[in-house]
Parts: C-alpha cells; structure tokens; sequence
C-alpha cells in the first residue's frame, strides 16, 4: 500500500522538506544500464547548504551557474528573454557544445512574450514558444534566440532521437478565442540547431488537446503523449503511430494515426492506490476526430466500453524498454475517483502491461497541492530527478533506485531582497548529455540555472 509523507521521511531521515513516496521494484528497468550503478541512500548528496545569494539551494560541493533570466536582452537581439520557464531539453551539438532548448508557457497576458520573428511564427498573436541556447562544455552562453514563435501555453514536450525538440501547447483554443487568429493545442518541431528549417509547423496529426509532455519509443518510434486536464472530464494518454517511425527530423509531418489508452476496467487512474498494481492487455483506441473540430477528444466517443481517464497528467519519459507517465495529484473535490499526491505509471509496450510504480501521499497532515510531482527525469546517478509544482518552498527531489526521496535543490523563499523573489514551481529538468550537468528552470520568474558537481559519486 501507499506510504505517507510522515512515514517514509521519518525513514529516510529526510522529514520536513516536503515530499514522500511509495515505491515498487518496477523502477529497474528504467536504472538499468545508467553511468552509474551504485544507489545513493535516503541523504542523497547530503543537506541543503543555504545559498548566500538567495538563489538556489544546493548540497556541498555543487554549484549553479544562472544561464538566463526573463527581461534581460537575448543575445540575439530579438527582444527581452520571454517569461515563463517549463519544458525543457539538452541535446549535443558539434565540438561538445549544447543546445538547450526552453519552452515559455505565455498566455495572452504573458510579461515578456517571446519575440515575433520571419519565418519562425505560427500565429502572431500567440505570446507563447521556445528559445534556445547553446553553451561551451563549460556552460558559458555562446548563443541565445528565439526558436518559434507565436504558439500558446508551451508546456513541455520531449526530445526525439534525432536531437530535435518537440514543444507542446497546454491549450484547446480556437482562432478567436483570446484574440488568436489560428487554432492552437498542437505540437511543434523545433531544430535548434538550425530553427529555420524547422520553422512552425503544427503536427496536426499528433492530435489538438491540451498537450503536456511527449515520449519517443527510440526502438520503434511510437510518440507517446500527455494530457493536462486540470478539470473534469479529465486527459488521456496518447500514442501516435507515425506513418514514418524514426524518419528524422520532419517526418512527422507525413502524419498517422493518433490512439487513446484504454485500461479495461479503469475509468480513472486515480482509483488504484497500491504501489506495483500491474495491468496486462492495455488496449488502444482510435481516436475519432484528433482535431477536436467539434468536440474535445477526452470528450469523443469510444464506445460502449469508453476510456481511461486521469487528473493532472504531466511528464513523460522513455527509459529501458518502457514509457513513464506522471499524474501529479488527483482530487476527489475535482471529480476524482480518489486523491493522491502524485503517481508515476510505467507502461510496457511489448508486454501491454501497465505499472503503478510509484505513489505520493495522500497525507492529511499537507495541505495540497504541495507535494505535486511535475517534470521527471533519468539522473546520471541512476535515480529519477522529479520536480515539485506545488506552494511554498520547490523543490528537485531525487528518486534512489530503491525508493529513498532527498532534496537535490530547493528554490528560495522572499526573504526582503530583490535577488531573492518568492520563486515558482521548478520546471524542465534535464542533464547535459555527458550527464555532467543538470539544468532545471525556475517558472517565475524564469530564470534557467546550471548546476554542477560530484553527479557520479
């Protein structure tokens, strides 16, 4: 059964900062192979040292580098950096240099839209988009612009195989709606290396919903997909079957055939509350009309046996053999079967097995939605970096492969100085692909933050 908070903090000597988990076996396949065999116990890197600037916690011997920060110029000359900080990738680029690639979730009313520019703008009325970024091998900024422009409520997305990003819009509204003059809700391919030859494009056929985050099947090119619906009815998790898998950058263009998951039996998610729940023959359901011309897809009809649903669903993440999904919290309040904290569900394509592997909560003694896990990721110590979306002191909690929770950073509170802002919820957490640093975002204001140390200790 589910661990509360209380209990398992009290067990890894971590109590008080904010999150705890139950934990099943099902985590090993997602460990296996990594840099790093070894499995940090319940300390993690040890306790958060206070930063002196205000900024971001840390334990001893990491160190963060700030990369960017919202209103300050691009290097580019474009315009101000955009507000919003979320989804977010880090992808090689020639000479060991990165490209980080940075979603900015702007609505209508977004501080510090991202710049408008030729060739790179879908709707020049959307506020929202990506920027992206390409460091040394010593994190030092050599570049910063606009990637795409004139999209709305990029949330996350997920990188392909090809080193490319693909940016997802968290919105179903239509052209005139919010004064947009196109329709929105569709993913987005951005090459950072080159934006221009991605430009902006939607992928109609990877559906119009209210997109979150997207996984690739590296071995078959099947995109699995998110999506956050805070209220009733709820999202669903999506597959696309492109009809060129593994095609490079472009070919999802050349459209497929978008599916809807259905667990026989399983309305809701939320409803199971046990740690390693494992359900064989996941079925996988047309959906009728992935434009959502007439009707939200989590709407559509599919059949007499209909479709699973589930509150808040957030990050994904292909590791070994299957794909990690997130629902960071459910609420009975909300129309939920039951609530919980945040679950963390694997699914195994091969086998058509789903997973419950890890659960938050629920605890009476935490005030929600304090403890919502949010972005997920593969740390190079062979654990998962899971990000907070909650009140009150974020945190980047670390996941050891058998179950433990630490602190890996904690954002700061307002403290009466303007270099110390009551911070967001972090966001897009990722690591460089030598595994030497993790970047993670702070949402607002949007600051992108670099942090190195002893990651394979």
């Amino acid at each position: 059964m589910s661990a509360t908070r209380r209990q398992i903090l009290a067990g890894t000597g971590a109590l008080g900062v904010g999150a705890g988990i139950a934990f099943t076996g099902a985590l090993s396949d997602l460990f296996a192979g990594t840099a790093a065999a070894q499995t940090l116990g319940g300390d993690g890197y040890g306790p958060l040292v206070p930063d002196p600037q205000g900024l971001l916690d840390l334990p001893a011997g990491f160190r963060y580098r700030v990369l960017s920060r919202e209103g300050d110029p691009l290097r580019s000359g474009e315009g101000p950096v955009p507000s919003n900080h979320d989804g977010m990738t880090a992808l090689p680029g020639r000479n060991g240099r990165v490209h980080l690639v940075r979603n900015h979730e702007n609505r209508p009313t977004a501080k510090f839209p991202v710049p408008t520019v030729e060739g790179l703008t879908y709707d020049p009325e959307g506020k929202g988009g990506c920027t992206a970024l390409t460091l040394d091998s010593r994190n030092h900024v050599l570049a910063e612009r606009v990637a795409i422009a004139g999209t709305a409520v990029n949330c996350a997305g997920g990188p392909t195989p090809w080193h490319t990003w693909l940016t997802c819009e968290e919105t179903e509204d239509k052209a005139g709606t919010n004064g947009y003059t196109k329709d929105h809700g569709f993913i987005f391919e951005v090459d950072p290396s080159d934006p221009r030859r991605s430009g902006a494009v939607p992928l109609t056929a990877m559906g119009r919903f209210q997109h979150e985050a997207i996984a690739v099947d590296p071995h078959l090119g099947i995109v699995y997909e998110t999506e956050d619906a805070f209220l009733k009815p709820f999202g669903l998790f999506y597959r696309f079957l492109p009809k060129k898998p593994l095609g490079g950058a472009g070919s999802f263009r050349a459209g497929g055939r978008l599916q809807a998951m259905r667990v026989p039996g399983v309305p809701d998610l939320s409803s199971i509350q046990d740690t390693g729940a494992t359900f064989d023959g996941i079925e996988w359901v047309d959906v009728p009309d992935p434009l959502a011309a007439e009707t939200p897809v989590r709407l559509q009809d599919f059949g007499p046996k209909g479709i699973t649903h589930a509150q808040k669903l957030e990050g994904c993440y292909w590791g070994g053999r299957c794909v990690y999904f997130v629902s960071s919290f459910a609420r009975g309040a909300d129309g939920s079967a039951a609530d919980h904290f945040g679950q963390i569900w694997r699914y195994d394509p091969k086998l058509r097995r789903l997973t419950l592997v890890i659960v938050f909560g629920p605890d009476t003694d935490v005030q929600l939605p304090g403890e919502s896990p949010d972005n997920i990721c593969l740390a190079p110590s062979g654990g998962l970096m899971v990000c907070e979306d909650g009140n009150g002191a974020q945190h980047v909690f670390g996941v050891t492969r058998t179950g433990e929770v630490y602190a890996m950073a904690r954002g700061r509170q307002n403290i009466g100085t303007p270099q110390a802002p009551e911070w967001g919820e972090f966001a897009g957490v990722t690591f460089s692909p030598d595994g030497d640093t993790m970047y993670v975002n702070c949402y607002t204001p949007g600051t992108t933050f670099a942090v190195t140390g002893p990651w394979r200790r």
